[in-house]
């Protein structure tokens, strides 16, 4: 299909007057916005999902200096109530409501958006984004599919805007110095890297289709995704256990921990994959593997993710987290901390984090802080220019392994790639999921 970024706006408005305007966005271009905006110390904010991760966001937000929540977008209207309690709880002011964020992109006064809506809307709505001139914060996973991922860049590109991933983690500086560390060969050359996620999750069962309740616009929810019915065991969480909206775990949790081992061996993309697994544990609606183990090969390095959804039993005494192994011992990481090992299991050092709950982080826990340090940057690096380190290139690096394991997982076979763009080669039904069917009318596009 050969349509414009104008005709898809228009497409996607669904008969809204606001985005159906002869002009798409007013003319308004990028760059044009950022001349507009740029004088002004106050950086206004937009938060679209906020049932749960973005009314957290958007009390976050709220509280830093020279930002302000100006609108908070989610398709239900509890949702909405949640996000703008958050905001006045923070700011002690109450932002502006909209269930179609489509309404709002047109408002020149608006500098930045915060996505954290459900993934199957991330890519879609960080384009749209970039295509109006703002900032986008998009939480993890970047994308539904690896082809999305490709797109934003493009629209990073294209539009020169700033999209910051939330793999907030790259933010952490005690984190930061472990990994430097480990590239300045504290354990020497690392030659297996291991992440894992466990928890105990209970079944969804069988949903029945049902009406979709009052005060939910189902329609908005389902957006780009192929339309289905509304299930009783879908919205709001469960969403990640099926393919049409969701991710899996693999994403859900393991984007945060394969972003480390990637920054940590300044690794780009795989050779191979392979997965293993399935919905072991419940007998339900579950789609996704409960249980999956994830290897991926680069020259000389194997690395592994071990998820489990319904059987949180530690590892290495956690619930999650990451191992290095290397010619000289181990370095074990996975939060803002780390704790080195030599080959004969003795403790060589451990560093513990540094967060301190101050006033430039307009904070009120340990937890909210390190959120705070991720969204503080992005702010720093909208109002110098600057690029994120938890960038488009980085989200779209991150959440392609996992894509590629999840791939994998469905065609129950492992899958040679191309080193040097992490596309699969040589096996066309793999090849086939590489990007999804969209609704008609609701394909992203650069």
């Amino acid at each position: 299909m050969r349509d414009t970024r104008r005709s898809f706006l228009k497409k996607a408005a669904a008969g809204s007057a606001l985005l159906a305007l002869e002009g798409g966005f007013s003319g308004l271009t990028a760059a044009g916005y950022r001349r507009t905006s740029g004088a002004n110390s106050l950086i206004r904010v937009a938060v679209f999902g906020c049932n749960s991760r973005g009314a957290s966001l958007a009390g976050t937000f709220a509280r830093q200096s020279g930002t302000e929540v100006k609108y908070i977008c989610d398709v239900e209207e509890n949702a909405l109530k949640k996000g703008v309690d958050a905001v006045i709880g923070a700011a002690g002011k109450e932002p502006r409501t909209e269930k179609d964020f489509r309404r709002i992109l047109n408002d020149k006064d608006l500098d930045a958006l915060v996505i954290a809506m459900p993934d199957h809307w991330h890519s879609p709505a960080t384009i749209m984004g970039c295509a109006a001139g703002k900032h986008v914060y998009v939480e993890k996973p970047m994308s539904h599919n690896p082809y999305e991922g490709e797109l934003v860049i493009r629209a990073v590109e294209k539009h020169k805007t700033i999209v910051q991933v939330g793999t907030q983690r790259r933010s952490w500086s005690v984190l930061a110095q472990g990994l430097n560390e480990l590239k300045n060969g504290i354990i020497g050359r690392v030659y297996m890297a291991k992440a894992w996620y466990a928890n105990t999750r209970g079944p969804i069962g069988v949903g029945r289709t049902v009406p979709v309740p009052a005060g939910l616009d189902y329609e908005l929810w389902q957006g780009p995704a192929p339309r289905k019915p509304f299930r009783d065991n879908l919205i709001h969480y469960n969403w990640h256990w099926f393919w049409n909206w969701g991710t899996g775990e693999a994403l859900n949790k393991g984007t945060h921990h394969l972003d480390i081992i990637r920054w940590g061996l300044d690794l780009d993309y795989p050779s191979k994959v392979s997965s293993a697994g399935g919905r072991y544990h419940y007998h339900d609606d579950w789609e996704v593997p409960d249980t999956q183990i994830i290897t991926w090969e680069v020259p000389g390095i194997t690395i592994t993710w071990e998820g489990r959804s319904c059987n949180g039993g530690l590892v290495d005494n956690r619930s999650h987290g990451v191992i290095f192994y290397g010619e000289q011992g181990t370095l074990h990481t996975g939060d803002n901390s780390y704790t080195v090992f030599d080959n004969t299991n003795k403790l060589v050092k451990e560093v513990k984090s540094d967060v301190i709950i101050s006033e430039s982080l307009n904070t009120t826990s340990p937890g909210e802080a390190l959120d705070a340090v991720h969204v503080k940057d992005f702010l720093d690096n909208i109002r110098n220019g600057r690029t994120p380190s938890a960038d488009a290139q980085n989200g779209h690096k991150s959440a392609l392994w996992l894509h590629l394991g999840n791939i994998s997982q469905r065609v129950g076979r492992s899958l040679a790639l191309d080193p040097s763009n992490g596309h699969i080669t040589g096996d066309s039904e793999a090849e086939a999921l590489w990007r999804r069917e969209y609704e008609n009318g609701w394909q992203p596009l650069v």
